[in-house]
């Protein structure tokens, strides 16, 4: 993991999140739009100790503090522990800030979040927080009453905040988000430019419902004689499904992970996603039509949420993942029958798809950060006056 060190006495602002692809890209996007403004500032990224966090970090140049904590608990047994640790990780959060002050703590969700954005608000330094799914999650939920600004994707998100200042900036993307090259994509994956492709993505993490859905699936995707597949499958089922592509007569690009994911949406024609916020952020800025299977284990649903806002605009289908491979490819096998075919669909509804993009949000979600830190040196600039016209009285 990288441990880039930058001049020790610039600016320096801390990304805190991470555990996801999902908390990470779209921090990264708003690191690189504030490197451009603040050119002599420090960033620094106080992670998770996940696989994930080094693949997404390692190449960043950006410094990373790895915290090694827990996940959040609801089971009572584990709480008190759970509790000690996130207390600990914070007091040491604080320690770090008092004897090298940010001048600016922006969170990204997840619980790697939590003690970088408390122990920021403990010591008076401007917090922000990011929340791009529909529904908040515990991390941004527990904090947001607490943070300066809270910024959304969603319209329909502000009413979860009503305790903050709360602002729509849409969820940032890299910036190779923003001119796909589909023939480059193909490229990238080793593929023709004579077929449509169906990019197949579980999100940085994988997803087994997916690939085992469509593993059922491929007699069906195997008849689509003019399609190729790029699948991406995460670490777990990279080798079951790899064996799967390689019995059929499928032109095809496995893969566990991608850091090439604007590469792999520029090529797709269709895709078959998760529904993680900044997936459908990623979707919507390259403008691609999508059939959504929101993760079905947590009990909020929040992907369900995400897909939604997109299937109201006309811009995605949902199928419910009910965890079983037989159930899901027959949900799925019509619906892919249907867009596969029909070209005018698939472009009306990436068409829609582009339309709820926001294209600058990377650069909405820094000038909320800069507007804090220049409030914070405000403020300290008239308490500073304050003092030096007060002292000849108390001579």
């Amino acid at each position: 993991m990288s441990t880039t060190r930058q001049n020790e006495s610039a600016p320096r602002i801390v990304f805190a999140g991470g555990g996801t692809g999902g908390h990470l890209y779209p921090a990264l996007a708003v690191a690189a739009e504030l490197r451009d403004r603040l050119p002599d500032a420090r960033f620094v990224f106080f992670c998770t100790t996940r696989f994930v966090d080094r693949c997404v970090l390692e190449d960043s140049g950006f410094e990373v503090a790895a915290q090694d904590l827990p996940p959040l608990s609801a089971k009572p047994w584990r709480i008190p522990g759970v509790f000690r640790r996130y207390i600990s990780a914070t007091l040491h959060c604080r320690a770090r800030f008092r004897a090298d002050p940010p001048i600016c703590v922006i969170g990204t969700g997840g619980y790697a979040s939590i003690p970088p954005v408390w122990a920021a608000c403990g010591v008076g330094v401007p917090t922000l927080l990011f929340n791009p799914d529909a529904a908040p999650g515990r991390a941004n939920r527990l904090l947001a009453w607490r943070a300066d600004v809270v910024c959304v994707q969603w319209e329909r998100t502000k009413a979860c905040f009503s305790r903050a200042v709360t602002r729509v900036t849409g969820c940032p993307v890299r910036p190779s988000f923003d001119n796909p090259d589909r023939s480059a994509g193909i490229r990238r994956f080793g593929l023709s430019t004579d077929r449509r492709t169906l990019l197949v993505n579980g999100g940085s993490q994988g997803a087994r419902t997916v690939n085992m859905a469509v593993i059922e699936l491929l007699d069906f995707l195997e008849t689509r004689e003019n399609w190729q597949i790029i699948h991406v499958t995460g670490d777990a089922d990279f080798a079951t499904v790899r064996c799967a592509y390689e019995a059929r007569a499928i032109p095809s690009a496995v893969v566990s992970f991608t850091e090439h994911m604007s590469d792999a949406l520029a090529a797709a024609d269709l895709v078959l996603s998760r529904a993680g916020a900044s997936t459908l952020a990623e979707i919507m800025a390259v403008g691609r039509a999508s059939v959504l299977m929101p993760y079905p284990f947590d009990r909020t649903m929040h992907q369900l949420a995400n897909a939604k806002c997109l299937e109201r605009a006309s811009a995605a289908r949902v199928v419910l993942d009910v965890a079983d491979p037989r159930g899901n490819a027959e949900a799925l096998r019509p619906l892919l029958a249907e867009l596969m075919e029909a070209h005018d669909v698939r472009c009306e509804m990436a068409d829609a798809a582009r339309e709820m993009g926001h294209v600058h949000a990377a650069s909405a979600v820094a000038d909320e950060a800069i507007g804090l830190i220049e409030r914070a040196v405000a403020r300290k600039f008239r308490k500073a006056c304050s003092v030096s016209t007060a002292l000849p009285d108390l001579v």
